[in-house]
């Protein structure tokens, strides 16, 4: 598959985008998943921020878990189901898999003082999404689950 991915809109609730795990395909998963937060009421805030967890995390599956791999089939599944109170993102891939436990937590003052680049990817996630889990079966399935309520559960 290249640029344009396969959509698969056959549930009103939930919404699936299939692509090459490239960054020339980064644009698409962006505008499938704003479009959806848009159509559910989302802030703008809260678009944006759904849009950086996701391109954070599809930009962590083409950096990482196919890095190994140079050519053939490199599959990147976006679902999203939409909810009346919650919009759930899930990004699979078949990649090479890691430990989320082990990835440190960023000292942000010292990241910063310097200057880094990169290695924000996770915190930026988890500080931007509601909540966030994941399934890790390496070379088998990998996925990302990603949730942001309208409004924020007390």
């Amino acid at each position: 598959m290249s640029g344009k991915g396969k959509q698969n809109t056959s549930r009103k609730r939930t919404f699936r985008l299939q692509v090459e795990a490239s960054s020339d395909n980064l644009d698409v998963i962006r505008n499938f998943v704003v479009r959806i937060a848009r159509e559910m009421g989302f802030s703008d805030e809260q678009v944006y921020d759904i849009e950086v967890a996701v391109d954070e995390a599809a930009s962590n599956v083409i950096k990482h878990a196919y890095s190994h791999r140079n050519s053939g089939k490199r599959p990147l599944d976006i679902k999203v189901k939409k909810n009346k109170k919650f919009i759930e993102i899930t990004i699979t891939d078949k990649g090479k898999g890691f430990n989320p436990d082990e990835v440190k937590e960023p000292q942000i003052e010292e990241y910063l003082k310097k200057m880094k680049r990169g290695g924000l990817g996770l915190y930026l996630i988890k500080q931007l999404m509601d909540d966030v889990a994941f399934r890790i079966k390496p070379g088998v399935r990998n996925e990302i689950i990603m949730k942001k309520f309208v409004e924020k559960p007390l």
